[in-house]
Order: structure tokens, then C-alpha cells, then sequence
């Protein structure tokens, strides 16, 4: 994961505007408790704090993945939610408009009908 990518990462998480920190407070904690956790694991059984750095930086970058991810899920989300709300009112109005055409046809019909039903009694 390059440094780019996290930067990224941050700045879609403090500018996206449909963001409510709220839903993502237990993503990031548990994403803390996994890089001090693992720091701490590391630093006691190998005393080495280049191998603490690195497994702290990798945990550091899956729970930022996670995070991402699912920043990407509940966007898609709420894409299917309005792509679900079109069609349903694309579908009204095709329903309303061939509600309207079959009205048509049926006054249509019936006009026919009266027509030759005159002509037929005369």
C-alpha cells in the first residue's frame, strides 16, 4: 500500500459528506486495538522495533483497507438505493402512461362501436 493511497484514503474519509463518523467509531477502534496490540506482541517476544514498525504499519494498512472497503460497500449501497428508487418511479410512470393508452383505446373502441351500431340501425 503506497503512501499515496493511504493519503487518499484519509482524505476520502474526512471530505466524503455522507459519512457519519458514528457508523465507522467501532471500525476505527478496532483498527487501533489491532495495531497496538500487535505492536505490543511483537515488542515483547522479539525486543526488535523495526519488526514492531512493520507489523504495526501492516496491521495499520488492513484496517485502513477494511475501513475502505466498507466505505465502497455502503456507497454501493446507497447507489442500488436510488438506482432501485428510479426504476420504481420509471416504472409508475410507464404504468400511468399505458393506463392512459389502454383508456384511449377502450373510448376509442366504444366510439367505433356506437358508430356502426348507429349506421347499422338506420
Amino acid at each position: 500500500m503506497s503512501p499515496g493511497y493511504v493519503v487518499r484514503l484519509i482524505t476520502v474519509l474526512s471530505i466524503s459528506k455522507s459519512m457519519d463518523i458514528r457508523e465507522y467509531l467501532f471500525d476505527i477502534l478496532l483498527t487501533v486495538v489491532m495495531i497496538v496490540s500487535t505492536l505490543v506482541l511483537i515488542n515483547r517476544f522479539w525486543q526488535d522495533l523495526t519488526i514492531a514498525i512493520a507489523a504495526g504499519l501492516m496491521m495499520l494498512s488492513l484496517g485502513g483497507l477494511f475501513l475502505s472497503l466498507q466505505v465502497k460497500m455502503r456507497h454501493l449501497e446507497r447507489s442500488i438505493v436510488i438506482r432501485e428508487r428510479i426504476l420504481r418511479n420509471n416504472l409508475e410512470d410507464v404504468s400511468s402512461r399505458m393506463a392512459e393508452k389502454y383508456d384511449m383505446a377502450i373510448t376509442h373502441l366504444d366510439e367505433l362501436v356506437g358508430e356502426y351500431s348507429k349506421r347499422m340501425y338506420r
